[in-house]
């Protein structure tokens, strides 16, 4: 992770105009973060997981799924960026068309793959930040041990385990997926 100082304040449109040179940003106080690319278990996993919810919500007419790429400016004006996130229709009411830049909140749902360079307080903080700035639930998930944990606040709610299935709870009615599914090995 890159930290690029500057005291400036960041408009949208400063921060949709930083440069795409394979990288992802989030800004935290003030500061442009660069998140480095994830390897590829990480990347499958988030488009596995973004995958299947989109599946889902879509004919539905839940709300909608987003991918890494999607970033959410919080109540402190920083913007965060989920692996995976889905935002409620009932928070799109009246839109026609979603907006070409930042969703105003955290989405319903946040998603984190935790990364080889990820650190417990820069999880944590993210936690804390989506949670205060509208966040129902999220998922962290480990690739390596092969465990989620689920967060309704910023303290863990529980622990899933391979033999337990994530569910969409009240944010995604009935969604329901297999960890063993989430984690299979590959069978070409």
């Amino acid at each position: 992770m890159v930290v690029a100082r500057d005291p400036k304040t960041w408009t949208d449109e400063a921060f949709m105009a930083l440069p795409d040179e394979g990288g992802r940003y989030e800004l935290v106080n003030g500061e442009v973060i660069t998140i480095g690319n994830s390897g590829m278990e990480h990347g499958n996993l988030g488009m596995f997981l973004g995958g299947a919810i989109e599946i889902y919500v879509r004919p539905r007419k839940l709300g909608v799924t987003c991918d890494s790429s999607t970033a959410f400016t919080m109540k402190s004006g920083n913007k965060r960026s989920p692996d995976v996130s889905f935002v409620a229709r009932e928070r799109l009411s009246g839109v026609k068309r979603l907006p070409k830049g930042y969703f105003q909140g955290a989405p319903d749902l946040a998603v984190e793959v935790i990364s080889p360079s990820n650190t417990f307080e820069e999880i944590h903080n993210k936690l804390v930040e989506y949670f205060e700035s509208g966040c129902r639930l999220v998922w962290v998930i480990h690739p390596d041990e092969q465990w989620v944990l689920v967060y309704r606040q910023p303290q863990p709610d529980r622990l899933l385990k391979i033999t337990d299935a994530l569910t969409g709870e009240e944010i995604i009615p009935d969604f329901t997926l297999p960890l063993a599914e989430l984690f299979a090995e590959l069978d070409f």
